[in-house]
């Protein structure tokens, strides 16, 4: 009996999940409530620096824009831009995220002056020569997966709930994700990636998190460690600033271009 009681409260300890529930019906709750608590922010853009660290431990930084517009019909835009150093100076990304359909990603290329369409076939491939994968730039819409809650979890001291969710879209390089959200605030921890052939590709850990406007939690750090290659990648964020006026108009092929420039 105590046995069976103490996982009833196990259960019942984790918000919006019911004894009721299937496991696929908790994952999603879940992916819900942690969308929900992170809406309003409207617009943001932020600096980066990018570190690409090779097997050997070799380290080159590259330096970027990123701007995200809020949408709520569908997903998020976004626009990013390297400002450094000077091979990759100009070049500049931009996404349309959509929920129920193959995302829009167009890269600019100033050697060339011309933008180039990312094939949804080509959507796994690497960013930049990143650990980051073109559709991994894309914001995390509710509707991209489907879910299945796997367990609580102590992370690095954190209480965790532990989800596991499978990618929709039969062209991603993933057969699905296992996401540690913070069982406090919903906000991201960790994400493990696996590849089309199931094993362990690539973590992503974030690291330094502050809230800004009172509501939106954001990652200082990112880290992207591929298991396979031994390569990592590090972003480092710096001056949030958020609904910055910004619109629709912003997010064109036009002003892709323009960005580069």
């Amino acid at each position: 009996m105590k046995k069976i009681a103490l996982i009833i409260t196990v259960l019942c300890s984790v918000p919006f999940i019911s004894q009721g529930q299937t496991p696929e019906q908790k994952g999603l709750a879940i992916a819900e409530k942690a969308d929900e608590v992170d809406r309003g922010f409207e617009s943001s853009q932020v600096s980066l620096k990018m570190i690409l660290t090779n097997k050997n431990g070799q380290e080159s930084e590259r330096l970027l824009e990123n701007k995200t517009l809020e949408l709520h019909e569908d997903g998020d835009k976004s626009l990013i831009v390297f400002n450094s150093p000077r091979d990759v100076e100009g070049t500049a990304t931009l996404t349309f995220t959509h929920k129920t359909t193959s995302d829009d990603q167009w890269l600019y290329l100033p050697s060339i002056k011309r933008v180039k369409r990312i094939s949804s076939d080509n959507k796994s491939g690497p960013f930049m020569g990143s650990e980051f994968a073109y559709e991994d730039l894309s914001s995390q819409e509710v509707e991209k997966y489907t879910y299945k809650f796997i367990k609580e979890d102590n992370l690095n001291g954190v209480s965790a709930l532990v989800v596991e969710r499978y990618p929709v879209d039969p062209k991603s390089g993933y057969t699905r994700q296992v996401v540690w959200y913070n069982k406090d605030n919903y906000r991201i921890e960790k994400i493990d990636f696996y590849d089309r052939k199931n094993a362990l590709l690539k973590t992503l850990d974030y690291n330094g998190y502050e809230q800004y406007l009172g509501k939106h939690w954001r990652a200082s750090q990112m880290v992207m460690e591929n298991h396979q290659t031994g390569k990592k990648t590090r972003l480092i964020f710096e001056n949030y600033a958020f609904k910055t006026g910004i619109s629709d108009q912003d997010f064109t092929q036009n002003s892709l271009v323009r960005a580069g420039r």
